[in-house]
């Protein structure tokens, strides 16, 4: 997918707030990534409804659509550029930290509804990936020093980014992680 089609976080959080349904576009990310990550079985217009959110008329289809089709192409990404939606990195470290944590219990979320709620089956490094997102997705972060915490930030990020392809990696070897654009 190109990045001039790619849905930012910006955008995608628009849209969820003139909807008004109650999540953030970290949070929703992370919920269709773990889905997708854990072999959920959704196609690019029936994935919101997979996710147990009310998907009524007012939803905007087509964005709803390519957020799917942009997340189930970064795990077909031979150059794995797989990325968690984050604000961008001119926003301040406390969003896009705060993001980070929605983006992981989304994370969870999204893998636990698509059937992979454990870490039974999964490699050592595998396992503590998932003990780990969930130690982030508890976190609340504090800052002391606007450098050093930047670059925490960023290691967090790629370590999630990392992980996310991990986990798919394995569970896709175990049969429960493969992802169809529909």
């Amino acid at each position: 997918m190109s990045a001039s089609s790619a849905i930012t976080h910006a955008h995608l959080g628009e849209v969820l707030a003139n909807l008004r349904v109650g999540v953030g576009a970290s949070d929703l990310h992370g919920s269709l990534t773990g889905y997708l990550c854990g072999g959920g079985p959704a196609g690019a217009h029936g994935w919101l409804a997979a996710l147990q959110l009310e998907a009524d008329a007012d939803v905007p289809q087509v964005d709803m659509a390519r957020l799917y089709e942009q997340c189930a192409a970064w795990f077909d990404d031979p150059e794995l550029r797989f990325e968690p939606l984050l604000p961008a990195a001119n926003s301040t470290l406390d969003a896009r930290a705060d993001a980070l944590v929605e983006w992981c219990r989304g994370f969870l979320g999204g893998l636990g509804l698509a059937g992979t709620a454990s870490a039974a089956g999964l490699s050592a490094d595998a396992a503590e990936v998932l003990h780990d997102f969930a130690g982030i997705a508890a976190a609340h972060f504090e800052y002391a020093d606007a450098e050093e915490d930047e670059n925490a930030l960023t290691e967090v990020i790629e370590f999630i980014r990392v992980g996310v392809l991990l986990l798919h990696a394995e569970l896709t070897a175990a049969g429960l992680g493969s992802v169809t654009v529909h």
